[in-house]
């Protein structure tokens, strides 16, 4: 997902969050207020590492997002923060409501309807805070199984900007070299085995589009069918931070691993 530009639009993205909350019923805008806030626990998002220490000043919250563009029905639980610097969650919060709306667009022609899967604000760090967000793809009428989209967010707290894989990686291709060479040495002790899709970890951006800052590392999260065939599920590796110490920026390292 490219970078939300900051400069003169921290306001406006506050204001288009609590927009959303306040939207009557309508085709392709939000309907209900958050949630009360929760606290995540580990068992409450397996795959990734939901952290929420007392001492910061953030929090997770969701938003039912309902509606219907004629074409694509969807009501989704979206992850949001509350709480902390106005600019960092207004700029979470609308980049996971934009990861959905990108969802929504979808492609092509046919009919489809999106509704919940997981979502989840897996880490809240000192500098960082991730969020996931996989929905249920169904075709409409119903085909013959649902197919999960995956969506990851990982916002700068320091900055209030997205970390995008090209701001983590000054030289991309040695970056993405590097997560294709961990992910082939992680991937034969998941459930994809030492069999697993090859053409899923080649060394483009678009493989590793979905990931989440942690403390224990780059969580990549792989769509259906990337690394394995349907059956297997949703796959996800953690490359560790040392794994990526040569060509991770200096300066995001402390920033991604807090």
């Amino acid at each position: 997902m490219s970078a939300i530009r900051r400069a003169g639009r921290a306001a406006a993205l506050v204001a288009a969050v609590l927009a959303l909350a306040a939207c009557s019923d309508q085709a392709g805008t939000a309907v209900s207020e958050p949630s009360t806030t929760t606290t995540v626990s580990a068992a409450d998002t397996a795959g990734t590492e939901a952290t929420t220490p007392a001492s910061l000043p953030y929090s997770e919250t969701e938003l039912q997002v309902t509606g219907s563009t004629g074409r694509v029905g969807y009501d989704v639980l979206i992850p949001q923060i509350e709480g902390g610097d106005p600019a960092v969650t207004a700029e979470f919060n609308e980049s996971m409501r934009a990861a959905l709306q990108d969802q929504i667009d979808g492609s092509g022609t046919d009919a489809f309807t999106l509704s919940s899967q997981e979502h989840s604000v897996a880490h809240i760090g000192e500098h960082v805070i991730s969020g996931l967000l996989v929905t249920s793809w169904n075709a409409d009428p119903p085909g013959a199984h649902p197919t999960p989209i995956v969506a990851t967010v990982v916002v700068n707290a320091d900055t209030a900007a997205p970390i995008t894989l090209a701001d983590l990686f000054p030289d991309l291709p040695a970056g993405l070299q590097a997560l294709s060479d961990e992910s082939a040495r992680l991937l034969p002790a998941t459930v994809a085995g030492p069999d697993f899709e090859r053409s899923g970890i080649e060394p483009t951006e678009a493989n590793f589009a979905n990931w989440l800052a942690t403390p224990a590392g780059m969580e990549i999260h792989f769509n259906d069918y990337q690394v394995g065939p349907h059956a297997i599920g949703l796959v996800t590796v953690t490359v560790p931070w040392d794994a990526l110490a040569d060509v991770i920026d200096p300066a995001l390292a402390p920033v991604v691993s807090s």
